[in-house]
């Protein structure tokens, strides 16, 4: 009935996540509201960490993608269920080291990371950083040398590979700002690179081929093409890479139309090309990476609202107008993205009415959904809107001056503020 299994109805006819009444929830914390589902994101973590055990003999390592969500609590639980997590900015960097998050398990990504970024990163011992071009590997070489430390990276490369996504969140692709392109002999070059400066010692390879991904084929094509030029660089340079890193990716369900593939199916046929493939390039299995973000926080989490205004525009359309918008989702305004919506306090009642959910900010464009299908909407009812746990509240915004909401997670023993909501004295507190 909803996307997310952890969704039901009480005996109220309310809407529940993780067993806790929305309602309630939305009455204690008020609206907009993040709430994040402990438990299943716990869940999920383990799933990922006993994947590698299963298919790898524990020879890797699941690094959660915490641009997908990214507060204290969070790293706190990856910590707790012992995967390391994968860091995109100085910001994700800082907030995980708060709490002593273990830096030999960071991955440290971006296309375009500065002096400041890689100094603090080699600082706090990050043993894993991602190299995106030529240009960063030697920056990272000149801070290394000028710290006295030897810097440990890997390479990203681009394997060429179309993974059917929306052009912005496809990153594989040759045509792509992130990455090394095999294709083009430009990871060869990085290679060739890594291997001659004194401060950088090579530990592996990377690639990401995108986001919100169905189909298994393109990720076993990835593991494929890596694996190939791992075998290349060992038979031309006579270095043998350690660790392949194949990112992440995975799809979730957002509305009853997507169908994405159980995690540990990913896992099993894509481990399948990995051992056939190194065993046939006469490689040692690689220590192997996984940087799942959104399959671990996307269906953990929702987003309540107050609906407000109810504007029927005779023939015309619907709109629902609710005290939130593209402020704490602006995922529709930037892809379209879809999302299954339900009135939490009329779950139990079928959806008899089509309407687009319109925002709070002076943009005609901040809408939440056009066209979905909804309980018959009233002011004053609480809107949910599913699997909002990935790329919600990360991406959240001040436009129009417009507060981001608080994170709340429920668990076995209730429910509790991960993130404050802004305050007022918040919005101009850098102000001058």
């Amino acid at each position: 009935m909803f996307v997310s299994k952890n969704l039901d109805i009480n005996q109220k006819g309310n809407l529940t996540i993780g067993g806790v009444d929305t309602l309630e929830l939305a009455k204690k914390y008020s609206t907009p509201l993040y709430v994040m589902d402990e438990e299943l994101i716990r869940e999920n973590c383990r799933l990922f960490k006993s994947s590698i055990e299963k298919y790898y003999n524990g020879n890797g390592l699941v690094c959660y993608a915490s641009k997908a969500f990214s507060c204290k609590q969070i790293y706190r639980i990856a910590k707790d269920e012992g995967i390391g997590v994968d860091v995109v900015s100085i910001g994700e960097l800082y907030t995980a080291m708060q709490v002593e998050f273990p830096a030999d398990k960071i991955c440290y990504h971006g296309n375009n990371k500065t002096a400041e970024e890689i100094t603090l990163a080699l600082n706090y011992g990050v043993e894993k950083i991602i190299a995106d071009n030529i240009t960063e590997l030697e920056l990272i070489n000149n801070i290394a040398l000028d710290l006295g430390v030897t810097a440990k990276v890997l390479l990203r490369l681009t394997p060429g590979i179309d993974a059917h996504t929306h052009d912005f969140i496809a990153t594989g692709k040759i045509d792509s700002k992130f990455g090394m392109a095999i294709e083009l002999g430009d990871a060869m070059e990085g290679i060739k690179k890594a291997l001659e400066l004194k401060n950088i010692k090579l530990m592996g390879v990377h690639c990401h081929i995108g986001s919100q991904i169905f189909d298994i084929t393109p990720f076993e094509h990835a593991a494929d093409v890596m694996l190939e030029f791992i075998a290349r660089v060992k038979n031309e340079l006579g270095y043998e890479i350690e660790i392949l890193n194949l990112g992440g990716g995975f799809g979730i369900k957002y509305t009853q139309s997507d169908d994405p593939k159980a995690y540990d199916e990913y896992m099993g046929r894509v481990s399948e090309v990995v051992k056939k493939k190194s065993d046939k390039l006469n490689l040692k299995l690689p220590f192997i990476i996984i940087e799942p973000g959104r399959s671990i926080v996307g269906p953990a989490g929702i987003t309540l609202y107050t609906i407000g205004n109810v504007k029927d525009i005779k023939n015309i359309r619907k709109y629902i107008s609710v005290d939130g918008g593209m402020t704490d989702n602006i995922r529709y305004a930037l892809y379209e993205s879809e999302y299954d919506f339900v009135i939490a306090n009329k779950a139990s009642l079928p959806k008899v009415d089509t309407v687009t959910v319109a925002g709070r900010c002076c943009e005609s464009g901040d809408l939440l959904g056009k066209d979905v299908k909804l309980q018959s909407a009233e002011a004053g009812d609480i809107l949910a809107v599913c699997a909002t746990g990935a790329y919600n509240y990360s991406m959240s915004n001040n436009y129009n001056r417009v507060r981001t909401p608080a994170v709340v997670m429920v668990s076995n023993k209730g429910s509790y503020i991960a993130v404050k909501g802004q305050t007022l004295e918040d919005l101009v507190r850098n102000d001058i």
